[in-house]
């Protein structure tokens, strides 16, 4: 290992990177993007959600109920002359739920016999429905301890639920989100990148010239490494500050042990896409290899969006075979949990793991031959 030789190099791919257009769009400006659009534009939550409301017979009690809906900054209430035409609305998704109230709710109620709530949830997104269900329920819970209140009497219900939220007690997705998405920001600044340069360094045969030069492979590939490391780590950095200060998505653990896995996970991302360049010496394949091999695993398999605990057996075992998977859980548990040893040391011992493996293999199957 020559260190002038090492430097030589380092400061060949600084001069690509600097003169390359599109290596400075990946590593600073597509973090920008795609952070303005997960953190403004992607929402898990549920907000204004309309609402069709069906009233037979108005009445004081009547009001006071679609009061609460009314007051809740989940719906966005419309009222609906009869149960057909909200029906109408809901077919035409203009509305994605009905609360009917039969012409004889005011009238059990006054009686003291348990009233109807017939309510109506389209079903075409579960998760959605689910979350409407819930909070339609929450309304009609408030509303009966606050009519109980009022008579000064005690609401007796045969379960008492006291439930707390850990973590994240806004329950915002955005705080869930914007951390894994670090994650996909630094698989394409990685493996993406990483392969994309070195493959169009083959096609335009700037390769050859380097294995003509006393270099050795070792010396390459550090020369290489080494400026996309402080590249990614640079796009990692834009992306936690405007994670913390734009989103204000809250940073419950060590900044530096938030920095160190990211410097472990950009190795394996490295790694992965050098490995890449080595298969695949023409851009277009290269690309379409890190799409599917880093990428789309990235956004799929790792937890960003979809809970892993709910996909079935095998696609849960197949997700251990993607370095995103440890890195999502430990960005989500650095940033909204804090630092537990319980879960950062197993998921940074399978990333370190899977970058000696894939620079291992990257400097085993790299050699100055043409063929």
């Amino acid at each position: 290992m020559n260190p002038r030789r090492l430097r030589g190099l380092m400061r060949k791919e600084a001069l690509q990177i600097v003169r390359d257009p599109s290596a400075i769009a990946i590593a600073f400006v597509m973090p920008v993007v795609l952070l303005f659009i997960f953190g403004y534009g992607v929402s898990l939550d549920a907000h204004k959600v309309p609402l069709a409301v069906v009233v037979e017979q108005p009445t004081t009690q009547t009001a006071s109920l679609i009061g609460g809906f009314e007051q809740s900054p989940y719906f966005r209430v419309e009222f609906a002359a009869s149960l057909a035409a909200a029906r109408a609305r809901l077919q035409q998704r203009r509305v994605n739920g009905i609360v009917w109230l039969r012409a004889d709710f005011s009238r059990k109620l006054l009686a003291g016999r348990a009233p109807t709530i017939n309510v109506i949830v389209s079903g075409t997104d579960a998760n959605n429905a689910r979350i409407l269900e819930s909070y339609v329920q929450g309304v009609w819970q408030t509303w009966l301890t606050g009519r109980a209140r009022a008579r000064g009497v005690a609401l007796v219900l045969p379960v008492q639920l006291d439930s707390r939220v850990w973590f994240n007690p806004a329950l915002r997705s955005r705080d869930f989100l914007v951390p894994g998405l670090i994650a996909i920001i630094m698989t394409l600044i990685g493996a993406l990148l990483t392969a994309l340069v070195v493959s169009r360094e083959w096609e335009r045969g700037t390769m050859e010239a380097l294995f003509a030069t006393p270099a050795t492979m070792s010396e390459i590939l550090l020369g290489k490494l080494i400026p996309y490391f402080l590249l990614g780590m640079g796009g990692m950095t834009l992306s936690v500050l405007m994670a913390r200060w734009l989103f204000a998505v809250p940073l419950v653990g060590s900044a530096l042990l938030l920095f160190a896995v990211a410097a472990v996970f950009m190795l394996a991302a490295l790694g992965m896409g050098l490995l890449i360049s080595t298969v695949a010496r023409n851009q277009y394949v290269a690309a379409q290899i890190a799409v599917v091999v880093t990428f789309l695993p990235a956004f799929m398999l790792s937890g960003f969006i979809y809970d892993i605990g709910s996909m079935p057996a095998p696609i849960q075992w197949l997700t251990h075979l993607f370095a995103a998977r440890y890195f999502v859980t430990l960005l989500q548990t650095l940033f909204l949990a804090g630092d537990i040893p319980a879960v950062i040391v197993g998921n940074l011992l399978a990333l370190l793991l899977m970058a000696a493996v894939f620079l291992g293999l990257t400097w085993r199957l790299s050699r100055k031959r043409l063929d």
